[in-house]
């Protein structure tokens, strides 16, 4: 059990201590450090000029994509997945790792909002505001890590380049959007969202590198996965 502990805290908890320190540091650096420098002089420029150009249209848009990273559709979406790979796959691997994934950003973002003090940007709210620092973008680093975690899974499954192309393509768009959605609803800076795609990315390659690794070995026991994609018993302890 031992062994099991500290490769927990070596492949997980150190890492997302790490991820912690960088995104309070980039907080502290964006809203103390450099706010008078540019380009972050122009980000509330950047926030009017998207506020003046809303319409009906881009608003309804805007919504869509927004939604799509609520905590409501991020915790159902992750269940289902989840659900379904488990069912489709036979194995706990890939469900463990996107579930991972998301839980990791969340609290990340949670726990840098305590420190980091942001005001939301100075137009109207779109959206009613949550108790939580304007940085980083909450909505952005759950879409980033459930949909960027989806097209991993995907693309590794998938038999041909133009097919992982199509995934990483397709979900990848979606954090995207949602990083322009939450701006252009007046609900975060741009660097709030840049900020998020690296929370959410580091997570993602965080619990890959800790759950997905064919080769991972936790104490003495060495998981591996054959070709047919079925989880392998743990290696015998060799013989005294």
């Amino acid at each position: 059990m031992s062994d099991v502990v500290v490769q927990v805290a070596r492949r997980v908890l150190l890492p997302l201590a790490l991820l912690f320190s960088v995104m309070v540091a980039l907080g502290l650096l964006i809203t103390r450090v450099l706010a008078k420098t540019w380009p972050f002089t122009v980000e509330d420029s950047l926030n009017r000029e998207l506020a003046a150009d809303r319409t009906s249209g881009w608003n309804d848009v805007s919504l869509v994509f927004s939604t799509l990273a609520s905590t409501q559709v991020i915790v159902a979406v992750t269940v289902l997945v989840a659900l379904v790979l488990r069912l489709v796959l036979h194995r706990w691997r890939e469900p463990l790792f996107l579930c991972a994934a998301v839980t990791a950003q969340a609290l990340v973002f949670l726990f840098t909002t305590m420190v980091i003090d942001r005001s939301r940007p100075a137009v109207e709210h779109m959206d009613v505001s949550p108790p939580t620092s304007s940085f980083p973008s909450g909505h952005t680093s759950a879409a980033t890590a459930l949909y960027v975690g989806i097209a991993v899974l995907l693309a590794l499954r998938a038999r041909s380049t133009p097919a992982k192309a199509a995934w990483w393509t397709l979900l990848v768009l979606v954090p995207i959007g949602v990083a322009v959605t939450r701006m252009y609803r007046g609900m975060h800076h741009p660097s709030d969202v840049v900020a998020s795609f690296v929370n959410g990315g580091t997570c993602v390659a965080i619990m890959a590198r800790a759950v997905l690794d064919r080769t991972l070995t936790w104490g003495r026991a060495k998981l591996s996965i054959g070709r047919s994609g079925d989880d392998v018993a743990p290696a015998a302890a060799s013989a005294g």
